[in-house]
């Protein structure tokens, strides 16, 4: 497919939207259930949401409203629920180790959309953006380490660690709601990439909030309280979730999923200062390292778009 030149700055606005609400989000996660931490993004996302679809739509570039495609709420239903489950995910990894580690394991995600969005998608990358993604899979790898000297071999066996498997597993959703909300951005009927993206971004969020709430409110009724109760902190997690997400999808309806996920690794690098000057937490020389290849990577892959 074609890219629009919105996807990069939408790419690297998303990475650090999302590097700081998971910041603020691992906070709220100390007094909450996973599940009830992983709602508060999508609850009090969803007023931002609409509020982001409506000034577009009727503010910002007045149109008619476009039609929406019989696939679209199955497409958003899917992406929105994959996106749940890899939220989870991530923020177990989180309980394993620290905040950038349990992101790098995540950020396997870049590859594993790469290999789907061509299995499932058709999606075709040049020889550089694959060179672009081996070198970000070795940057993440060694921050996976944690910073020890690991051989080959006991780097294999470190996968079977639990932060590894949460981690991984996390990437495999995330990589999968890609997917989702990229097919759902084309059952809008309209040429405009961010019109099709909030609209992709108001509907799978109000399912979020459906899907989530419902599951807290029937196995976790004690933290629907918690919920409402750290509403200060919660309102920012909502807001910088609904922001990053609008980029996100945009990005998706605009380029190949893949590269959009390629170049999103520059996270990792918001997500460092985050836990470096935000929660507090030390880098280590090794962390560096995987930055610098985590970043040659995306530089590969933007040489290897042009």
């Amino acid at each position: 497919m074609m890219t629009a030149p919105i996807w990069l700055p939408a790419t690297v606005f998303a990475g650090m939207l999302q590097a700081w609400r998971t910041a603020v989000q691992r906070r709220v996660n100390r007094s909450l259930s996973v599940n009830a931490a992983g709602l508060v993004r999508y609850l009090f996302g969803l007023p931002f949401a609409l509020a982001f679809v409506a000034l577009y739509q009727w503010v910002i570039a007045p149109a008619a409203f476009p039609a929406i495609g019989g696939l679209f709420w199955l497409f958003c239903a899917a992406g929105g629920l994959a996106q749940i489950i890899a939220t989870n995910l991530l923020l177990m990894a989180f309980e394993e180790r620290n905040f950038v580690v349990g992101t790098a394991f995540s950020k396997t995600e870049a590859v594993q959309s790469a290999l789907l969005s061509l299995l499932l998608l058709g999606d075709r990358l040049s020889l550089l953006v694959w060179l672009g993604i081996a070198f970000g899979v070795a940057g993440v790898m060694i921050l996976s380490t944690g910073g020890k000297r690991m051989g080959a071999g006991e780097l294999l066996r470190s996968l079977g660690q639990p932060a590894a498997r949460y981690g991984i597993a996390s990437g495999f959703f995330f990589a999968l709601t890609t997917i989702g909300i990229r097919r759902a951005t084309m059952e809008v009927a309209t040429p405009d990439h961010i019109r099709a993206a909030l609209i992709v971004l108001a509907a799978t969020v109000a399912l979020q909030t459906l899907i989530q709430g419902g599951y807290v409110v029937w196995r976790e009724r004690d933290q629907v309280r918690l919920v409402f109760a750290n509403w200060r902190v919660a309102g920012q997690v909502g807001m910088m979730s609904s922001l990053g997400s609008a980029c996100w999808f945009t990005g998706f309806a605009s380029a190949p999923v893949a590269l959009v996920r390629i170049v999103g690794q520059v996270e990792i690098a918001f997500t460092m200062a985050f836990g470096h000057f935000y929660l507090g937490e030390r880098m280590l020389r090794s962390e560096a390292i995987g930055l610098l290849l985590v970043g040659a990577g995306v530089m590969l892959a933007l040489a290897g778009s042009l």
